[in-house]
């Protein structure tokens, strides 16, 4: 089996070690592993492309590669300059430190490498490790849930999944819970929720120069969204697996649209 991996922390982030192990103990003894995955971190940048600039390209390492761009940017250059002479049966994108549930999703990069592999035709898994106390902390390691937990359950969601090949494929987001691996209990298949009361905004900033600059802040992550949606199991101990595609269609609308505009 052959695997590609990406993340949006960046190369040298702990994740895509734990990743590393995931895709190399799936992948098994006859297997190969590529990362292809950003020289610096890419969190926030969701599904974007370098399509203005060129992005350079370096091996670290035999099947190591660092590109400067995003992680969209990392499957591309992974599937059309690393990996010409076969293309990867998966590609993984991960592990993010922090939990990719409910809106978050729509600015992951994470999710974004992910969602260019559906993209091309590769089935393609997001992974996330929500953060929390009960995981944060001297002496603790935070993706503990995430490394003990995620080479079973990628393994299941690779052989039992369902896997299409239309034009919108789907690929899945991953979050496990903020605890530690020995709390967590159990996974459920849970639709995108919503945090009524989490939003980005801007706080504004004085430099040592004197100039003024906007900081990006984000909302509370451990709101509840609704019963049975990605953070609320979460919250409740549980890893959450959804579904998603890249058709951002109001397919519920559409004939009530069409007859309103008649």
């Amino acid at each position: 089996m052959r695997i590609l991996i990406t993340n949006d922390d960046g190369i040298n982030a702990p994740g895509l070690a734990v990743l590393e192990t995931i895709a190399t103990e799936l992948a098994g003894p006859e297997g190969e592993v590529f990362i292809v995955a950003p020289a610096f971190e890419q969190s926030g940048v969701g599904h974007a492309i370098s399509f203005n600039r060129p992005l350079s390209i370096a091996e670290l390492s035999p099947r190591r590669f660092a590109a400067e761009g995003s992680p969209a940017d990392c499957v591309l250059a992974g599937l059309y300059d690393v990996l010409t002479d076969a293309r990867p049966d998966l590609v993984l994108s991960g592990v993010n430190r922090g939990n990719n549930s409910a809106e978050n999703a729509l600015y992951s990069g994470t999710i974004g490498g992910a969602m260019e592999a559906a993209l091309q035709g590769i089935p393609a898994i997001a992974l996330s490790q929500f953060l929390g106390p009960a995981c944060i902390g001297p002496g603790l390691d935070p993706f503990e849930a995430a490394r003990v937990h995620g080479p079973g359950l990628v393994r299941q969601i690779w052989e039992h999944g369902i896997w299409d090949d239309g034009p919108y494929r789907v690929f899945y987001s991953v979050n496990f819970p903020p605890l530690p691996a020995a709390a967590v209990k159990g996974a459920r298949v849970a639709a995108q929720g919503y945090r009524t009361d989490s939003f980005f905004s801007v706080a504004p900033a004085i430099s040592p120069n004197g100039r003024r600059f906007l900081w990006i802040k984000g909302g509370p992550q451990h709101s509840a969204t609704a019963p049975g949606t990605d953070a609320m199991v979460n919250l409740e101990g549980y890893t959450s697996i959804t579904p998603m595609r890249a058709d951002l269609t109001a397919h519920d609308l559409l004939s009530d649209l069409a007859g309103r505009l008649a």
